[in-house]
């Protein structure tokens, strides 16, 4: 099991992160995203799964420039409240979140070289992390909200990316899914019979097939770069 610990980004925030560290020698780091429900119980799962894997995995709080300590489940309430939180983080000023995800992947780094996966709404973020930021050495999107759109999709990656969406996902359509690919011939693409979210065995939308294959997938990905 990991513990939170607080990092300071490179304009002096202060931010929590769960560490999750494993039992021997890190195969390397791994920064783990939250989706619009906080570093919950599912993300923290998700961290110590990775570090049972070999992993160094920090999972930040990208909610906290905006809201300190969120935790939502997965209701109604719990999605309108992540949707509202997200929305505040994307209107803050340029750079955003993106220094504290930087503070997480330098944290991450004490693990060997780095690698960054997220989900939904982090896995936008894990996207643009992979243009926009220094020290990683692979990323891996799940059903990245925004990121098929064409101003996303137009970004260029500084590491492989490999992505993975649902075919049934009602937030990002099928055909923006194909687009992208087309735009990105370098991206390794994955598309699922599954929906939005099917990575998430606490949703409904949790689809064990779709997410042990994907899970499969990203492991061996981040062996071939990261070790």
């Amino acid at each position: 099991m990991g513990q939170f610990t607080n990092l300071t980004a490179a304009d002096g925030f202060t931010f929590p992160a769960y560490v999750a560290q494993p039992a021997g020698q890190p195969k390397g780091g791994l920064v783990v995203l939250q989706e619009i429900f906080g570093v919950n119980a599912h993300i923290r799962a998700v961290a110590d799964g990775y570090a049972a894997d070999g992993y160094f995995v920090v999972a930040p709080s990208t909610f906290h420039r905006v809201k300190t300590g969120v935790e939502l489940g997965y209701a109604e309430a719990d999605m309108q409240a992540g949707m509202a939180l997200k929305a505040a983080v994307e209107a803050l000023p340029v750079p955003g979140v993106m220094p504290d995800i930087q503070a997480a992947i330098d944290h991450a780094a004490q693990g060997g070289k780095v690698g960054i996966l997220g989900y939904c709404w982090g896995g936008l973020l894990t996207w643009r992390a992979a243009s926009a930021l220094n020290g990683l050495s692979a990323a891996v999107p799940y059903y990245g909200g925004g990121m098929t759109t064409e101003a996303e999709a137009a970004r260029q990656p500084r590491v492989p990316v490999m992505a993975h969406f649902g075919e049934q996902d009602h937030w990002i359509p099928l055909d923006s899914v194909r687009a992208f690919e087309k735009a990105q011939p370098g991206v390794t693409v994955h598309v699922y019979a599954a929906n939005h979210g099917f990575n998430c065995d606490h949703r409904g939308a949790w689809n064990a097939e779709a997410a042990k294959l994907a899970r499969e997938r990203t492991l061996a990905f981040l062996a071939q770069h990261l070790g």
